[in-house]
């Protein structure tokens, strides 16, 4: 995180220099200065650049270890690998999968700087956005979305790492790089704060510009923030607020949601934004969700029959990620349209595999992908809010929302409250599966432990179910030791005095 914050520190310096004198000599000392942002054109660019990271968080195929699916869906009984033995380059990718804990994983540490980098940059906003003179309304706006970035970026650090440190102010010193761990407690109160004032700030879906962070995006991201406190009174508040706004709307067509097409759609809550081309803002995710090796006449196969035609399609020969387990697949109600929708089959090496079908959908060129990443959609916000309120007892009222969740799945109506908390439970399994949600939603249930302990035992004892080739099963230490949370980075640890 020092790195992270210095980085960012030293980012502003270039930004400074290259107004003042060649000559001038630069603090040896003092890593910022208040003179960066002179206009609220500096502003809008800042805010744009805050964003910025969540694009590697969520996919990154230059290093082929997005952090986000990686541990919000492999790290969980939803996905594994395809094992390629003669791939090993690399095993971060399967330690992560197989419960194997790692505080010099690349996947791990990716998650932790970007997050950091995020809130470094809105750090930079928020230090120095009510000291230039401009439109009130465009600067609580650009206010608004430097607070929610800041709030879901502690937000991820806290749910996956726990305690970290807590930097509200840029760093002007090499000391200030480095702060103690905060407890959880109090970084919590900090997202509720940020969330709430963000809330207070930002427009509504339909004035705010498409794929920035809204009104509904922060209530939404506070009613998940006290799910996971148990607050479920207040949770209910915040998020019957987003239901009641009429901003949002679920889409009739459960796989029409995901399509390039529909980006930002009614349903749309907060998504990260992805741009096909070659300007460096494409995602790639199908392309790692396949499992490997595949030939590319056996990509061009699956890809034609889904109507997908790119140009220069080529094998991939490392090693497939994401693919759903049997456990998964076999979740699906008989009837459920979710489930063609998000899972299909292709042929690779010859055999076949079941793949992450929900983000399959035509580009011009292989591994150029124009797909938006979900991270908050009206369908979770619904779910959401219906297990608020039979948590506090209210479960006849929870119904009406976790049934339209399903009457769009083409699914019979649930009419008993019995066991309500693992039928909302289950409902967020299949209808928010493959857009990492699956491992935190273990977490805060307190049923990680037990179900990935069965599941483990599930994979050893027929590893050729998970995609182990004959003679191959997981390593002997996988799933002995189901931590909560992931290690510290050890390069971060190398700098700091707190870790």
């Amino acid at each position: 995180m020092r790195h992270t914050i210095l980085y960012a520190a030293l980012i502003m310096i270039a930004f400074n220099a290259c107004k003042e004198d060649f000559l001038d000599i630069p603090s040896e000392t003092n890593l910022t200065t208040n003179t960066f942002f002179t206009s609220q054109s500096d502003f809008e660019k800042a805010v744009n650049g805050a964003y910025a990271p969540l694009r590697t968080l969520y996919n990154n195929p230059a290093a082929n270890n997005s952090s986000a699916y990686f541990m919000g869906e492999m790290h969980s009984d939803n996905t594994h690998y395809v094992l390629n033995p003669n791939f090993r380059a690399t095993i971060d990718q399967e330690q992560i999968a197989d419960f194997i804990y790692d505080a010099s994983s690349a996947i791990a540490t990716n998650r932790y700087t970007a997050n950091y980098l995020i809130i470094a940059r809105a750090n930079q906003i928020l230090a120095q956005i009510d000291n230039i003179d401009f439109d009130a309304t465009i600067k609580s706006n650009l206010k608004g979305q430097a607070f929610f970035l800041r709030a879901l970026s502690y937000f991820d650090l806290v749910q996956y790492f726990g305690k970290v440190p807590l930097h509200l102010t840029p760093a002007t010193t090499l000391n200030e790089t480095y702060l103690p761990l905060s407890s959880v407690d109090s970084i919590y109160l900090q997202i509720i704060a940020d969330a709430s004032e963000a809330a207070s700030l930002l427009p509504t879906k339909s004035v705010q510009e498409p794929g920035r962070a809204t009104s509904g995006a922060a209530k939404t991201l506070l009613g998940n923030v006290y799910i996971v406190l148990k607050d479920y009174a207040s949770a209910e508040t915040v998020l019957k607020d987003v239901v009641n706004s009429g901003e949002y709307s679920l889409i009739s067509n459960y796989a029409a949601v995901f399509d390039p097409s529909n980006k930002n759609n009614s349903e749309s809550v907060f998504e990260v934004q992805y741009k096909e081309g070659s300007e460096g803002y494409a995602s790639n995710f199908i392309n790692p969700f396949l499992p490997q090796p595949i030939s590319a006449e056996e990509i061009t196969t699956l890809f034609a029959a889904n109507g997908v035609y790119p140009a220069n399609v080529q094998a991939l020969t490392v090693e497939g990620y994401n693919i759903p387990t049997p456990d998964l697949i076999a979740a699906y109600e008989t009837g459920d349209e979710r489930k063609d929708a998000s899972i299909g089959f292709v042929t690779a090496s010859g055999k076949t595999y079941p793949f992450i079908k929900k983000y399959l959908h035509p580009h011009a060129q292989f591994g150029i992908t124009n797909d938006n990443w979900p991270v908050y959609r009206y369908a979770e916000v619904l779910l959401l809010l219906a297990e608020a309120l039979n948590e506090q007892g209210k479960s006849s009222e929870a119904l009406p929302y976790l049934n339209m969740v399903r009457k769009r799945a083409g699914l019979a109506d649930i009419t008993s409250t019995t066991n309500l908390s693992d039928v909302i439970l289950h409902e967020r399994r299949v209808e928010l599966a493959f857009e990492n949600k699956r491992w935190l939603d273990l977490v805060r249930t307190g049923k990680a432990v037990e179900v990935i302990t069965a599941y483990g035992t599930r994979v050893k004892a027929n590893p050729a179910n998970y995609y182990y080739p004959p003679g191959f099963a997981p390593v002997p230490a996988s799933f002995t030791n189901i931590q909560l949370t992931f290690p510290l980075p050890a390069s971060e640890a190398l700098l700091s005095p707190y870790f």
